[in-house]
Parts: C-alpha cells; sequence; structure tokens
C-alpha cells in the first residue's frame, strides 16, 4: 500500500519513479500505470488506482529494474514497456565495435 501512494504521489508531481529488483511477477495494481490506462477530463489526464485517482504530470516515468539476466515478462508488460538490457559481453561488444567499423 505504501508503494502505491508513492507512485500516486509521483505521478501527480511528475517525478522519476524507480522499482528495484522486479522479479518476473509483476504487482498486478501496478498494470493502470504501466498501461497507461488513463481518464480524460478537459484537457487533463487522471489515473485511477483502487479507490484513488490522480492527475497525470506528462513528466513522469516509471523505471522498472531486475537482476534477472534474462527476464521473462508476460506479452502485455512487453507490449507497454522498454526492456533495455545493461549487461554486456566481451563477445558481445566486439560485435557491436565490428558492426560499427565495418
Amino acid at each position: 500500500k505504501d508503494l502505491i501512494s508513492r507512485i500516486l504521489k509521483a505521478v501527480e508531481a511528475g517525478y522519476p519513479f524507480l522499482i528495484e529488483n522486479m522479479g518476473e511477477n509483476i504487482d498486478p495494481s501496478l498494470m493502470p500505470i504501466i498501461g497507461r490506462i488513463t481518464i480524460k477530463r478537459s484537457n487533463k489526464k487522471f489515473l485511477q488506482i483502487g479507490d484513488q485517482e490522480v492527475e497525470v504530470s506528462p513528466d513522469f516515468r516509471l523505471y522498472l529494474h531486475t537482476k534477472l539476466s534474462n527476464p521473462h515478462y508476460p506479452p502485455e508488460i512487453q507490449a507497454e514497456t522498454t526492456l533495455v538490457n545493461f549487461s554486456v559481453t566481451q563477445d558481445g561488444l566486439d560485435e557491436q565495435l565490428l558492426a560499427l567499423v565495418v
């Protein structure tokens, strides 16, 4: 519950929010945020989670961090997010550099 209230404050204020050490299971209460399920009233967008509703700032960003080397998330999560792999191996780095040179 504390996590949701902190995220909603960040949504409203337009702060970036980082959730670290995510597993492969994502809390269903985060789905309206991940799926960008908003309600539009006049020129403002609102996000509703449970009985709470907050205005969505366009500056808000949600970052999900995992230590899993090859996470497998459901398709609905993959469609709504961008996966960035920061792990670099020597072979992978060699291939990237060769691709730039050749």
